[in-house]
């Protein structure tokens, strides 16, 4: 990062972030008044924040999912057409896809 370059040789994906950051930081007359863009920052380097929600998410997703599952036959399908993916997106339409193309025959 120190560079300001990414890998593909262009501005990195937390370039932008940065700028406020130390235009902030430079301007400030205590450090503490720049906290949200240093937390802006980090964030964007690190995603934890991200990854937590992602995480609350999936969880929430199970939970759900053995609540509406009465035997563990059921939980288990509904488990495995829900995907949770990146920060919680749910992708069941191509197992429905794929269902319907083949007529629904096993």
């Amino acid at each position: 990062m120190a560079s300001g370059f990414g890998y593909t040789g262009g501005r990195s994906r937390c370039f932008a972030h940065w700028q406020e950051f130390a235009k902030c930081y430079a301007q400030a007359d205590s450090p503490v008044e720049c906290k949200l863009a240093a937390e802006d920052y980090i964030e964007c380097l690190h995603h934890a924040k991200e990854i937590a929600r992602a995480k609350v998410v999936q969880a929430q997703f199970l939970k759900k999912a053995q609540q509406e599952g009465k035997d563990g036959r059921k939980a288990a399908e509904v488990m495995a057409d829900g995907v949770i993916v990146g920060v919680g997106l749910i992708s069941r339409k191509k197992a429905e896809e794929a269902e319907k193309d083949s007529g629904g025959k096993h």
